[in-house]
């Protein structure tokens, strides 16, 4: 049978969206939910490298504000003595005043790569800088805590495409941009009559039956996203749409723990300022109505929300009022479940550089490691390979 362009891509789009593993092409039964004490992960990534130094803002740093003396944020809203948070931020500063928000400063890896696309290898991977895995960090979780799952649908990424991150050996997770949009295609005419008619082929069958599982579980995801309507508004950028949807599912009984979001692109080489704030306030309100819902619903204690980019930026600004790749970074987590709150270690150290970048501190694998042990309750050694130790904010 022939099969058109638009059809093709259709089909491969959700194959994408479907685990392509052989253990789910059987039927799905729908019976494992979470527990009510369970811990849910949200993992919102900054894609292009977000400037963390006019993000967590070192107020009493007479170094950053003679490194840029056009673009240092001179407004910034105060967090304690030293530290001030950019002002496009202004929730995350009344997070940090309830004691639902910490920060962990210069997290980075030894051997630092400049390449957007190698250096979110490494993130996404957990490896180290002179290693390529082909398996994501939260796709090895799957990996050792999903081995019986009754379906593919414990991690969830709201994108059209499945980043390495969430790709295990055995299991991957499940991605898509919209679950009514997903449903629907999966439901066309052409698709049923293709798996109905073809999945007895040998040479297809794989393809076909999986085919199948992505109908089956677009059917799920679907149910159980419109299972309870919210009652907060939204913002109607594209990322409060994409918490929305993550919150729809999180209210409803279906038994995914982690969740994965982006925002970009924070490549700010030219005009850093207007683009920066531009993110931030799209963040900034998504984060609101999120946690707003959350809390209303009993259930901002059994969430985290975990932010990272795969670089910082240059201490200097360039010529351009923005700024080139740099290194380390900070990340933010926010909860009603924090054992430690605030900032949670020193700022970065701006009299020693390695030729204009900050030297890290903390490695993103310790960070890592800490969530999978205190918050997923996983085998942290076994997933990444870690044990040089965790953290004790969650």
């Amino acid at each position: 049978m022939l099969i058109k362009r638009r059809e093709f891509l259709k089909i491969s789009s959700l194959a994408t969206a479907s685990l392509l593993m052989p253990n789910f092409l059987k039927a799905m039964t729908f019976d494992d939910a979470l527990e009510s004490d369970q811990k849910i992960l949200i993992v919102l990534q900054f894609t292009g490298g977000n400037d963390g130094l006019n993000t967590i803002i070192p107020v009493r740093n007479d170094i950053y504000f003679k490194e840029r003396n056009n673009i240092a944020i001179k407004d910034s809203l105060q967090l304690n003595d030293e530290t001030g948070i950019n002002p496009a931020l202004s929730y995350f500063k009344e997070l940090y005043d309830n004691g639902e928000l910490s920060v962990m400063n210069n997290v980075g890896y030894p051997n630092p790569d400049k390449s957007h696309f190698r250096s979110m290898d490494i993130w996404h991977s957990a490896s180290r800088s002179d290693e390529y895995l082909e398996t994501g960090w939260l796709g090895r979780f799957l990996d050792e805590e999903c081995y019986r799952c009754e379906h593919p649908t414990q991690a969830l990424e709201v994108d059209d495409m499945l980043s390495l991150a969430l790709k295990g050996k055995n299991n991957k997770a499940f991605a898509f941009k919209d679950p009514k949009r997903l449903y629907q295609t999966s439901q066309e005419k052409y698709f049923k009559s293709l798996y109905d008619h073809h999945h007895d082929d040998e040479t297809v069958s794989y393809l076909y039956q999986t085919l199948g599982s992505t109908i089956n579980n677009a059917g799920y995801i679907f149910d159980k996203s419109k299972a309870k309507k919210t009652d907060q508004t939204y913002p109607n950028s594209q990322l409060g749409k994409d918490f929305k949807t993550v919150a729809s599912l999180i209210k409803s009984d279906i038994n995914t723990r982690v969740y994965y979001l982006s925002i970009g692109s924070f490549d700010t080489h030219v005009n850093q300022n207007e683009r920066q704030q531009k993110l931030f306030n799209d963040i900034n309100e998504a984060v609101k109505s999120f946690v707003a819902d959350m809390k209303s619903n009993g259930l901002f204690d059994n969430i985290l929300l975990m932010t990272f980019s795969e670089f910082g930026r240059r201490v200097a600004q360039n010529a351009s009022n923005g700024t080139d790749h740099g290194t380390a970074n900070q990340m933010f987590f926010i909860s009603g479940g924090l054992k430690k709150k605030g900032i949670l270690n020193p700022l970065p150290d701006l009299t020693k550089l390695n030729e204009g970048d900050l030297i890290y501190t903390e490695d993103f694998r310790k960070v890592y490691a800490t969530i999978l042990k205190n918050w997923l309750k996983a085998n942290s050694s076994k997933v990444l390979g870690w044990k040089n130790g965790i953290y004790d904010f969650v």
